[in-house]
């Protein structure tokens, strides 16, 4: 093949001749569970993976893709450079732009994580607060279940300047959104105490751990009702697990991670920002040659690196589109069936999930046996090590200290203070779930107890 037109490369992909590849198209009939068993051949078979959650899944249609993209930038990195990269990053952010409505192709940046898109939005938070455009003492609210990274992300940008922080206690088990929304409003009046404004406020759309789906609509309406200067939704588990609109939310900035549940490599994500002044001082916090340019551009060049995991967006589209339903029968069926996983661990652990089913998306808490005695993070850590190390499973566990023995085991004997966080994605099967539920029986049937844990 001769010289090739751009728009194609940015849609297809070249192979280790250069070539192109061609386009995948959806088949005339849905996935098969053979098919689906073959694109994630490559995990291990003897785990049982419950985590999508944590690091995502990639299947290997979408991987091959992903080095078409790194054979063909090393076979001729400067044509690649100065001739392909930027269409083809241009093809992902517009199918990310239609996927999350947004209302303008500027308004959507690819960055490398989530913690990358805080970053930038917590940057310009810090110069607010340096350069007296925010008030020193001024508030910035978050979740208390905000992601960790991002915490700390948050006392290191916002506290610095002279930022205020004030974390939000959700309650954990949670029964309604009516429980979030009373804290949050809590929240807002403790920030706005003693003349203080609140400038920003950084709510997750799905807490990560321990996971609960926050209705972030509502609580960026109460944000605007109550004066708050911006609003930021860390969305890391969203897109692919939850339907995103922006435009719908309303929020300043949203961010959401396209490996963990949209089945693109590790790792890439999007960084919305809606049209207004503060969007146009946002910078990436690398500074490179697009320096000035706006963040979408400055963002599509840090410098060499590796940028085939953003260029794949289209053959995860084609991936999708083999699924009835496409995304949304995906999450449709993820969140049925992590539903009925999660009551079946119950059931057999004497338990309860920790929210109400319409409160969570491909991730579901179940409650572990209080008799495992969980006493501390941890503990916690250590019985997810031995699930992984004696009985292959892989699953996150929760430490919840309980409210004045609220909290117990159906039959009474012992507070749950331990809680699954178990995942579903389209590779699982109901075996993952069993091997699970098998495993936390033979430790309480070995009258197994973390003080065994050596010291």
């Amino acid at each position: 093949m001769g010289t090739h037109h751009r728009d194609d490369c940015a849609e297809n992909g070249g192979d280790d001749n250069g070539h192109l590849a061609k386009r995948l198209r959806p088949a005339s009939c849905p996935i098969s569970a053979a098919e689906i068993a073959e694109e994630f051949a490559h995990h291990d078979p003897s785990v049982a993976r419950i985590n999508n959650g944590s690091f995502g899944s990639c299947p290997a249609s979408v991987l091959a893709a992903q080095l078409r993209w790194q054979r063909l930038f090393l076979r001729q990195p400067d044509e690649f450079y100065f001739h392909r990269l930027q269409p083809a990053l241009l093809h992902s952010r517009i199918l990310v732009k239609e996927l999350i409505n947004a209302a303008d192709l500027d308004e959507v940046s690819l960055v490398d994580n989530a913690t990358t898109a805080a970053a930038i939005v917590l940057q310009h938070a810090s110069w607010a607060f340096s350069e007296g455009g925010f008030r020193k003492g001024d508030a910035v609210v978050m979740l208390h279940y905000a992601y960790g990274a991002v915490k700390k992300s948050i006392h290191a940008y916002v506290a610095r300047a002279g930022g205020h922080i004030i974390e939000v206690p959700l309650p954990f088990p949670v029964s309604s959104n009516e429980e979030i929304v009373l804290e949050f409003r809590k929240a807002l009046e403790l920030g706005k105490a003693n003349g203080r404004r609140v400038r920003l406020a950084v709510i997750d759309h799905v807490t990560s751990m321990p996971s609960v789906v926050i209705p972030v609509k509502e609580l960026t309406r109460i944000c605007r009702e109550e004066g708050v200067d911006q609003v930021f939704v860390d969305a890391a588990h969203a897109i692919g697990s939850v339907e995103v609109d922006v435009q719908d939310i309303g929020a300043d900035f949203y961010t959401s991670n396209l490996h963990k549940w949209f089945f693109c490599p590790p790792s890439v994500a999007f960084l919305y920002t809606k049209k207004c002044s503060a969007s146009s001082r946002l910078h990436h916090p690398v500074v490179s040659h697009e320096y000035g340019n706006g963040l979408p551009l400055e963002s599509a060049w840090i410098g060499t690196r590796d940028y085939s995991a953003q260029l794949v967006v289209p053959s995860v589209m084609d991936f999708i589109g083999r699924f009835e339903g496409g995304i949304e029968g995906i999450r449709k069926r993820n969140h049925e069936k992590v539903v009925e996983m999660g009551k079946m661990l119950a059931d057999a652990w004497g338990t309860f999930l920790g929210s109400p089913p319409e409160m969570c998306c491909s991730m579901i808490m179940v409650g572990l046996p209080g008799c495992l005695g969980i006493l501390s993070e941890k503990d916690a850590l250590k019985v997810r090590s031995l699930l992984r190390k004696e009985f292959k499973v892989e699953v996150p566990i929760h430490y919840q200290l309980p409210k004045d023995g609220e909290v117990v085991e159906k039959d009474g004997s012992s507070t749950v203070t331990g809680y699954v966080r178990i995942s579903h994605q389209v590779y699982n099967m109901e075996g993952d779930y069993h091997k699970l539920r098998d495993a936390v029986h033979k430790l309480v049937n070995d009258g197994f107890n973390c003080t065994m844990f050596p010291s």
